[in-house]
């Protein structure tokens, strides 16, 4: 038996993105992220990473997002990311899911428009998870958590930040105690598929069309400088900006 998602709480988050209408300026650069409430996980299968990826390419978009119609016409997981849209409401430059929580790197491209996609992205997302799991009310920790990013140190800085996510997967104190094992660390970050790391490296793969990398700054122009910079943030460890 499907579970239906509440009306309730669809019209709570409505009211809820209401207040981040003018949050945003465009052009402006933001780090966004969330997590499980109560910490729970938000992926428990590869499906689940694979249904959030879709929705980020999806969601990006004025129109509405028909998951039906969209399944109907596509035949692989790569044709999803070729399907046509419209005007982009947000440009996104970098992006880590990890079990409970995520980090996207945006800009806004329209007035409301990160508003707009962040409400678009989570409500599909939890009526997706809720109906799978037969759940019911919120799975995120409140609406989404916002950072303005006005300095260009930290705008180059969150592009280590939200990649170098995943090595607490399988070394969590690794900010403290440094990495034991850098080629294992940096084989695991490029195996990662649930981030855009791969795709700095110039790795071909379908949802590399998730990014605008041409409006952020070109601080990685090949592939070797942008493994320089990781390199040098796992060697030296991370500092807060």
């Amino acid at each position: 038996m499907k579970v239906e998602p509440s009306h309730f709480l669809i019209s709570a988050l409505n009211l809820i993105y209401m207040a981040f209408q003018n949050s945003f300026a465009v052009d402006e650069y933001y780090h966004l992220y969330n997590r499980g409430t109560d910490k729970r996980k938000i992926f428990l299968s590869p499906r689940d990473y694979h249904r959030f990826l879709f929705l980020l390419y999806l969601c990006n978009d004025n129109a509405a997002v028909d998951m039906q119609k969209v399944f109907r016409s596509v035949k692989s997981f790569s044709d999803v990311f070729s399907s046509e849209r419209g005007d982009r409401l947000v440009n996104i430059g970098a992006y880590c899911l990890m079990p409970n929580h995520f980090h996207l790197l945006v800009r806004e491209m329209e007035e409301g428009g990160i508003t707009i996609f962040m409400k678009k992205l989570l409500t599909a997302y939890s009526m997706y998870f809720n109906i799978k799991y037969k759940r019911t009310g919120g799975l995120f920790q409140g609406v989404f958590k916002s950072r303005f990013v006005g300095r260009d140190e930290y705008l180059k800085y969150l592009f280590s930040y939200i990649h170098l996510n995943p090595i607490k997967l399988i070394q969590p104190n690794w900010k403290d105690q440094g990495i034991n094992n850098l080629s294992a660390a940096k084989l695991f970050l490029q195996d990662y598929k649930h981030s855009s790391y791969s795709d700095y490296l110039n790795i071909s793969r379908p949802q590399k069309s998730i990014l605008s990398r041409e409006v952020f700054p070109e601080y990685f122009e090949i592939p070797d400088d942008f493994t320089d910079f990781i390199n040098e943030w796992l060697t030296f460890g991370p500092k807060e900006l």
